[in-house]
């Protein structure tokens, strides 16, 4: 890959899939906007690691199901003087059926993993504009393809369900402008979200495959879109 020079946003990006992104583009030469909400020394520690990649990076902490925080981390970018892409990478997952778990579980989840998107989106996306190929990577789940069995979180479901949805209006709202917005909806894969969830496939991605299909999303022209990318860990007649 070339040294592109491309200024991402990765969100959550302290660990895991993130974390993995952030390495493999700036090994691509990008500038790298590392955000986190809790483990500052997990964060420090990816941006070490772009950093020996040669990038340049800033370390934004922010909750993003905080409006101000969201707004602190697309301004993380702002002495770059332009933004190229933003990975909404953040997720939580809660447990919760219709026998069992409290309904705010289902805000707390709603508030992570749709409404912290969709804001960051709103925020972006003018900026992302004045790129003439800007991108979005929203991190889906296969579970927000399909309802796969009682095992898997409603409230988890439902929101990556969501984000799909919102990955189409994103597209339709920055297309005239080159704006490209993917949902990446990858099966079960190795991060300490995943790891001990009931249904879980015995064999799980990478975060460094997945990392590269972001960077490869990233670097597509604006005549191949890909509205969806669905990389499953197992056999599924609809996947």
């Amino acid at each position: 890959m070339s040294k592109d020079g491309l200024c991402v946003i990765v969100t959550g990006s302290a660990s895991g899939l993130g974390a993995a992104t952030a390495a493999i583009l700036a090994k691509g030469g990008a500038r790298i906007v590392v955000n986190y909400s809790n483990s500052k020394a997990e964060a420090e520690a990816t941006a070490d690691l772009c950093r020996d990649a040669g990038a340049e990076v800033v370390v934004a902490q922010g909750d993003v199901a905080r409006d101000e925080d969201c707004k602190n981390i697309v301004a993380a970018a702002a002495p770059w003087g332009r933004l190229d892409a933003l990975i909404n990478n953040a997720g939580i997952y809660r447990k919760l059926s219709f026998a069992e778990g409290d309904e705010s579980l289902l805000d707390e989840v709603w508030a992570v993993n749709v409404k912290a998107p969709f804001r960051l989106i709103r925020l972006a996306l003018p900026h992302l504009a004045k790129s003439g190929n800007g991108r979005i990577v929203n991190v889906a789940s296969t579970d927000g393809k399909r309802y796969r069995d009682a095992s898997v979180s409603i409230a988890y479901a439902l929101s990556k369900q969501a984000l799909v949805g919102l990955s189409h209006a994103a597209r339709f709202a920055g297309w005239d402008e080159g704006v490209r917005v993917t949902a990446l909806c990858p099966g079960a894969t190795d991060t300490d979200l995943t790891r001990g969830l009931p249904g879980v496939a015995s064999q799980l991605l990478s975060p460094k495959t997945l990392a590269e299909i972001v960077s490869l999303l990233l670097h597509l022209p604006n005549d191949a879109s890909v509205a969806e990318l669905v990389v499953n860990t197992r056999l599924e007649s609809t996947l």
